[in-house]
């Protein structure tokens, strides 16, 4: 199953939740009322596409279909709005990530390695799921992948990492329960590098955004994995839970205030009408969405595609 068809499936109970309920103003070659733009933004709030979203896309819209060129169809418009909304945060995404990386590694050359990724959420959210569903992609794409388990204070955090790198098929790196959580990310990026290990996935600790000292430890490992390999982590991954919807948004914001996010992985768009929250965190935060899991299986966190998701979304073509 493509890219589309798994988005498509992931996103329906979202997009009925948008375009169910303004189907008739999309009929082709309808002029959009007063009424029918109301309707579509309650839609979009209701989807968790946020305020400043909403009202960029409709602002889109409306300037798209008052030209006399456009031949278009509304939903076609709103289509063509959210994948330029997406694209733009993917831009601006870039060039933060490139500064950020200036003076630090060089801007051109083979990718570092071990290239590590940092992999930061709450509880709950399939962050370690998650990690193995990275783990098991990179794996399939030819990459050798370490593990290394920094969560050594909750009760067989460790353990149920090494059961899903097991299944993936990739080594971990763990030690003792209540090992500093800092020294275990040094101890696994210097044994990936003696063993020429391509990835790097340092899971963490799933901590609450607010707790500020939580916070501040991994700033702690972040700091530690830079003395360990200079430049690294070389991506910092926050994973949410989309059916959180505006809970999802707080959270990035507090965790990009801290660690600087490279970009996002959303789980569970399949189980949620709150799928519009991607919308709400590329306009509000301007960070890529990088990944979305739209079901269990270890194939089903897949690359994310603006300009599929747009059409998943809104499914105007």
């Amino acid at each position: 199953m493509g890219f589309f068809d798994k988005i498509s499936q992931g996103l329906k109970k979202t997009r009925d939740a948008i375009v169910g309920q303004v189907a008739a103003a999309f009929q082709p070659g309808r002029a959009l009322t007063d009424d029918d733009y109301d309707a579509l933004e309650e839609a979009l709030l209701r989807a968790d596409v946020g305020p400043q979203a909403t009202d960029r896309l409709l602002a889109a819209v409306r300037t798209t279909l008052k030209d006399s060129s456009y031949k278009g169809t509304p939903a076609e418009a709103l289509q063509n709005a959210v994948e330029f909304l997406l694209a733009d945060a993917s831009r601006a995404a870039a060039s933060r990530a490139a500064a950020l990386r200036a003076g630090v590694a060089p801007a051109a050359g083979p990718p570092p390695k071990p290239f590590v990724t940092l992999v930061v959420g709450v509880n709950g959210t399939g962050k370690t799921t998650t990690i193995a569903k990275l783990a098991n992609h990179y794996r399939r794409e030819g990459e050798s992948v370490l593990l290394v388990a920094c969560d050594t204070f909750r009760a067989a955090a460790a353990d149920q990492l090494e059961v899903w790198a097991k299944r993936a098929g990739v080594e971990i790196h763990r030690q003792a329960e209540g090992a500093d959580p800092a020294s275990v990310a040094f101890d696994g990026i210097a044994r990936a590098k003696a063993r020429g290990v391509d990835r790097v996935l340092v899971d963490t600790a799933g901590r609450l955004h607010v707790k500020a000292n939580l916070m501040a430890e991994l700033e702690k490992i972040r700091r530690v994995i830079g003395k360990a390999e200079p430049g690294a982590p070389h991506e910092t991954l926050l994973v949410l839970d989309a059916t959180m919807g505006q809970n999802s948004l707080a959270q990035a914001r507090e965790f990009d205030k801290a660690l600087a996010l490279s970009g996002l992985a959303l789980t569970k768009l399949d189980g949620t009408a709150k799928g519009g929250v991607v919308l709400a965190i590329a306009e509000t935060l301007k960070l890529s969405i990088l990944w979305v899991g739209v079901g269990e299986g270890m194939d089903d966190l897949i690359p994310f595609d603006a300009a599929e998701y747009a059409r998943g979304l809104v499914g105007a073509r």
